[in-house]
């Protein structure tokens, strides 16, 4: 199997950031799985930008008409509801 090409990226951080990363022993391995998690984590709206753009708003909006959020009583985790029954929505982390 032929191994992916890897490219290098370089970026810049406070002097503060760089002491606190001293003691990893693989920084590169350690910020690679920190990107790919953020990545995974990623709001699909606003892509991780945290704004939308007017025309995503009015359609969030024609979608919060039939939905809601609620914080989950188990987890404290913020989540969707949606309002036409019982069986759109999630009440317990990890049950439908």
């Amino acid at each position: 199997m032929k191994k992916e090409k890897q490219d290098i990226i370089t970026f810049k951080v406070p002097e503060s950031l760089m002491e606190a990363m001293k003691g990893i022993p693989n920084r590169s391995e350690f910020i690679r799985t920190a990107v790919v998690a953020a990545l995974d984590s990623v709001c699909p709206l606003c892509r991780g930008t945290g704004v939308i753009m007017p025309k995503q708003r009015r359609h969030l909006e024609m979608f919060l008409n039939d939905h809601h959020l609620e914080e989950c009583k188990t987890c404290n985790a913020v989540h969707l509801v949606c309002e036409r029954g019982p069986h759109a929505q999630v009440n317990d982390v990890g049950s439908v």
